[in-house]
C-alpha cells in the first residue's frame, strides 16, 4: 500500500477510484485515494456522483472549501450538506460530525460550524438531539410520485423502490351520517372505517383516515386490510375507474406530530380523495396527511 497522503488544513480529496482508505486520527474524516491521488484544493464545483462503497465515507470527506468565490464558507457547507441530504446520501437519522470535531477536519472555525448548522436547523434539514449532537430529520431523496394513474400508497412505494407497511390504529364497520352523505348513500348505510399510519422503509410517511362502502365491498368487513385495499378490490372484481383528488397544506396537530416523530408542527399535504368503480358509484373516501418534508408531487401539463 503507499504511503498515506497528509492532511493540510482546507484541504479535499478528489478520488477517482476506490483501492484502499486511510484513517486520520480525527475519524470524521477517512481519505480513499488511488495511487497518487492526494489531498488538493478544488476550485471546481463540488460533485456527489456515486463511488463505490459510499457509506464507508465519513461526511467531512464529501464537503470541499472554495477560494474562487465570495460566498461565505458557512453558506457554502450549508449548499453542499443540503445537496447530500436531498440526493439521499446522508440519510435521515444520520448524525453529522460535532461541530468542534468537523471544524478541526475542515480547517475553519467552530463558528463558521455552528452558523451552518443553525441555519440548517431552520429550514428543518437537521436537529438538535442533546449531547449526540445534530441529526438529519429529512429522509434522503424525497420521494417523487407521479398523479397522471390512480394506484394506491402500496404500489407508490414498489415502484419507489421502499418497502411499504402498514400500522392499523382503528378498524370498524360503521354508520355516520355525514360521511354516508359523501358517498350519496343513506345515513344508516355501513361503512368500513379505517385509521392508519402507513410507512415507507419503516418511515411513517402518512397517517390515513377512509372509508369504504360495504354495499359495493362487503368483503372487506371480514378482509386482511394490513395490505392494499385496492388489490383487494380488484380480487373480488371491484374494479376503479377514477378518482378525484385534491391536496392543500395543513399542519399537523399535536398526535400527528407524535406519529411523524416531529417536535414542532412541519407543514404537510392533506390529500384527500374519492375513488370511484365504471357505474360511477363511489367506492372509498380518504383523508391522508402525508408529511411535507417527503414529498415532491409532479404533473405534467400538455400545452
Amino acid at each position: 500500500m503507499p504511503n498515506a497522503p497528509t492532511s493540510p488544513a482546507g484541504c479535499s480529496l478528489v478520488p477517482q477510484s476506490i483501492i484502499g482508505h486511510y484513517q486520520y486520527p480525527n475519524p470524521s474524516l477517512t481519505i480513499v485515494y488511488e495511487g497518487k491521488s492526494k489531498l488538493t484544493k478544488s476550485n471546481a464545483a463540488p460533485s456527489f456522483s456515486a463511488q463505490p462503497d459510499e457509506a464507508e465515507i465519513p461526511i467531512a470527506s464529501w464537503l470541499r472549501i472554495r477560494e474562487d468565490t465570495a460566498m461565505p464558507i458557512y453558506q457554502q457547507l450549508e449548499a453542499q450538506l443540503t445537496t447530500l441530504i436531498h440526493d439521499g446520501r446522508i440519510r435521515s437519522g444520520t448524525t453529522l460530525p460535532a461541530e468542534r470535531q468537523l471544524a478541526e477536519t475542515l480547517g475553519v472555525s467552530r463558528a463558521t460550524i455552528q452558523r451552518c448548522y443553525n441555519t440548517l436547523r431552520e429550514r428543518r434539514l437537521i436537529r438538535a438531539h442533546g449531547r449526540n449532537g445534530s441529526i438529519v430529520e429529512g429522509d434522503g431523496a424525497r420521494l417523487l410520485p407521479g398523479m397522471d394513474r390512480l394506484k394506491g400508497f402500496t404500489q407508490e412505494m414498489q415502484e419507489l423502490g421502499r418497502k411499504p407497511s402498514t400500522k392499523i390504529l382503528e378498524q370498524a364497520v360503521v354508520r355516520d351520517r355525514q360521511i354516508a352523505s359523501i358517498f350519496n348513500l343513506p345515513s344508516t348505510a355501513p361503512l368500513l372505517k379505517l385509521v392508519r399510519i402507513r410507512y415507507g422503509d419503516d418511515m411513517p410517511l402518512s397517517y390515513e383516515i377512509a372509508w369504504y362502502s360495504l354495499e359495493i365491498a362487503p368483503f372487506l368487513a371480514q378482509a386482511d386490510i394490513s395490505g392494499s385495499i385496492y388489490a383487494q378490490l380488484a380480487q373480488h372484481g371491484v374494479a376503479l375507474a377514477y378518482c378525484d383528488q385534491t391536496i392543500e397544506a395543513a399542519l399537523p396537530n399535536e398526535a400527528e406530530c407524535g406519529i411523524f416523530g416531529f417536535e414542532t408542527p412541519v407543514p404537510c399535504l392533506l390529500i384527500k380523495r374519492r375513488s370511484y368503480i365504471r357505474s360511477e358509484a363511489m367506492v372509498e373516501y380518504v383523508e391522508g396527511l402525508f408529511r411535507g418534508d417527503a414529498y415532491t408531487y409532479r404533473l405534467r401539463l400538455k400545452a
